[in-house]
């Protein structure tokens, strides 16, 4: 982990109640609310852990917010993650908002080839930095911004490795699979609504299984 003087976010604590334009995920007992936050003109994400429990604040909070804030610090300039702006306080981080939308069950209407060309590159380039991210399968981690392009998000999970050192060379190559099956999972399903869109437009009574398939959870 990189040792950098602790950024503040362009907030503070006292100001973030007031500011709050939308609860993206409100969290559970061991998680952090994530919120969208009004900062002058534009708009950033903040996730806090203030509204949980003593205990929880205090230990997972406090952990979980300093690891993540220091994945971000680690991934900094790249293309399909959030900037990090910094600490609200030892319980909230601060990050770049960028418009989009989590990738659906019905994937078919969201991405093409293409995208999931890009995620892949994307991904590629997490690991190149000595990260796996461990948590891409989750759709909810995967944005398509308004470009069509990926956001990758919530590196709560994340594990990193100095490039070249001991443990990119020897622990990193098993952990990069979690995020290469996730890759190809996204990858997999895209393929088997396409085929199933296809056996429906040719009549072949694929209408009502297609339609089953693509609500299931992923």
């Amino acid at each position: 982990m990189r040792s950098e003087p602790r950024r503040a976010a362009p907030l503070s604590r006292e100001a973030l109640s007031s500011r709050v334009v939308q609860v993206l995920s409100l969290g559970s007992r061991r998680n952090p609310d994530v919120l969208l936050v009004s900062n002058g003109d534009h708009q950033i994400v903040v996730k806090d852990f203030a509204a949980r429990s003593c205990w929880v604040r205090n230990t997972v909070g406090r952990l979980v917010t300093a690891r993540e804030a220091a994945a971000y610090r680690w991934l900094e300039g790249h293309p399909a993650v959030p900037r990090f702006l910094g600490f609200v306080d030892p319980l909230a981080i601060a990050v770049e908002f960028r418009p989009g939308r989590r990738i659906s069950r019905n994937l078919i209407d969201d991405a093409g080839p293409e995208f999931l060309d890009a995620l892949a590159r994307a991904v590629g380039e997490l690991h190149a930095r000595g990260l796996a991210h461990l948590d891409l399968g989750h759709r909810s981690n995967v944005l398509v911004d308004e470009a069509g392009r990926p956001v990758l998000i919530d590196f709560a999970s994340a594990v990193w490795f100095r490039p070249g050192g001991l443990g990119a060379r020897w622990l990193l190559p098993w952990l990069v699979r979690y995020d290469c099956r996730a890759v190809t999972k996204w990858r997999d399903k895209l393929s088997r609504q396409r085929s199933l869109r296809a056996s429906s437009a040719g009549g072949s009574g694929g209408v009502s299984g297609g339609g089953r398939s693509e609500s299931r959870p992923t």
